[in-house]
């Protein structure tokens, strides 16, 4: 079943077409991996999936994007609405510098406006999803800048998932990790796909082949394959995907 899908997306920035007539499906719980070389459009895709790309000046969007069979571009959606449904976690980690461990994982619902009738206990569990608690629970009034970089991105995922998502975008996650670090997140999201709909953008063949059900090789701003991972990694069907995975360029 899918979660969400685009439909004959495009993107612009200003006048440069950054995505060109994009059409795929983001299966309901399974991770789905966008790889291709810097500048492909993997990071704007995702963008257009919870209507982050249109708070860029000068950026626009045509074409459908459906969630739950929805297009959350409709003029009665609201896009924060989307962005609460549909998380999103950074290349770089982000926790709030000023803010306690405990206030990072809460910040995103203050924002919202949303309360928790037990905010402990909601600390605790999402804590417990990314994999943190056991590390930082006797320490949930020290800085989340106080953590190291493994631990913060994975407190900005607690921070991600307290606002109860149904799908999570990861944009290049591990990129500023180390690999002991990105081992840790990829575990996460192995645990996390039984939950959440996860799409993933990496750098890292690698990690594509690791934690992906499916994956999306995008090239020049299109989509030039869509399958199993497996399939992907071992038997594409376009000749760019294969030079593009045996690293014959990208």
């Amino acid at each position: 079943m899918h979660k969400m899908s685009a439909e004959t997306l495009s993107a612009w920035f200003g006048q440069n077409r950054a995505l060109k007539d994009i059409t795929l499906p983001l299966v309901e719980r399974k991770v789905t991996a966008v790889i291709g070389p810097s500048g492909c459009g993997k990071s704007t895709f995702i963008r257009c999936l919870n209507r982050m790309h249109e708070v860029v000046p000068g950026a626009r969007v045509e074409g459908r994007v459906l969630l739950d069979g929805k297009s959350i571009y409709a003029r009665d959606v609201d896009p924060v609405r989307v962005r609460r449904r549909v998380g999103m976690v950074f290349q770089k980690p982000n926790p709030f510098p000023a803010l306690s461990v405990r206030e990072n994982v809460l910040a995103g619902l203050k924002l919202s406006g949303i309360g928790s009738p037990d905010p402990d206990q909601l600390v605790e569990e999402v804590l417990r999803q990314a994999a943190l608690w056991d590390e930082v629970k006797d320490g949930l009034e020290r800085p989340g800048a106080a953590l190291s970089g493994g631990q913060q991105q994975r407190l900005c995922i607690a921070r991600c998932l307290a606002l109860e998502p149904e799908v999570v975008l990861m944009d290049e996650p591990c990129s500023s990790l180390d690999p002991v670090a990105t081992a840790k997140i990829e575990e996460l999201v192995h645990e996390l796909r039984e939950r959440y709909t996860i799409v993933i953008v990496t750098h890292s063949m690698q990690q594509a082949a690791r934690v992906s059900d499916y994956t999306a090789f995008f090239y020049q701003g299109e989509l030039v394959e869509y399958d199993h991972a497996d399939v992907i990694f071992t038997k594409p069907s376009d000749p760019r995907t294969e030079d593009y995975i045996t690293g014959r360029f990208g």
